[in-house]
């Protein structure tokens, strides 16, 4: 993955500078502002930037996660795809249920530990997904069925239900799969690791 730097007297200039060198679009680019520097004793100061091709992040993930993989001995193809923009690396192995975990644990320790090298390699967050089997696309599905049946649930009942201790990542999921939702609202509550959703019922106006 290779870091390109760029000089110009503005940002903007740098950037050009970038896009015309590497023939791509800004929004392909990741840009590191760097300290500034003196052109010389009496001369003003000019900005340069550090730039990152995020197609070139997009196979240095890949590559990284191959060689987890390998290291932990696990037999495996990577299948990368764009989901909103997204990329998402879907892992096919020779022990899916292993590399999933308990309730997922294990992909998503797989998942933090890429996440901090790519990080410290680009110096910033960089949004991606690692899957296994499509598990967390499953996962995803049901965990909306069983927001929607609770909430159907709470909206009859007028009684306010507490689902189980989910992760940051599922209780988004079901946060948006209700937030449209007329008759329920959501909140989440509790202490990390243990936080929750809990469902419960609008008054009526």
């Amino acid at each position: 993955m290779e870091k390109h730097k760029f000089i110009g007297k503005t940002k903007e200039d740098a950037i050009n500078n970038a896009k015309i060198s590497l023939q791509e679009l800004e929004e392909n680019l990741i840009i590191k502002e760097l300290e500034p520097t003196k052109t010389g004793l009496f001369k003003s100061k000019k900005t340069e930037i550090e730039v990152i091709e995020k197609r070139e992040v997009t196979q240095e993930i890949k590559r990284y996660l191959t060689q987890l993989l390998k290291n932990l001995g696990f037999i495996a193809n990577i299948e990368i795809k764009a989901n909103n923009g997204v990329p998402t690396y879907t892992i096919y192995s020779d022990n899916d249920s292993l590399l999933i975990g308990k309730n997922g644990k294990n992909l998503q320790a797989l998942s933090i530990i890429v996440n901090q090298y790519i990080k410290k390699e680009v110096g910033q967050n960089y949004k991606f997904l690692i899957d296994v089997n499509s598990y967390k696309e499953k996962h995803e599905r049901a965990l909306v069925r069983l927001a929607k049946k609770v909430a159907r649930e709470v909206a009859t009942t007028k009684i306010e239900a507490k689902m189980d201790s989910m992760n940051s990542y599922e209780r988004r999921i079901v946060h948006n799969a209700l937030t449209n939702n007329k008759k329920v609202y959501t909140e989440s509550e509790g202490e990390e690791p243990n936080r929750y959703v809990v469902i419960k019922p609008k008054e009526e106006e």
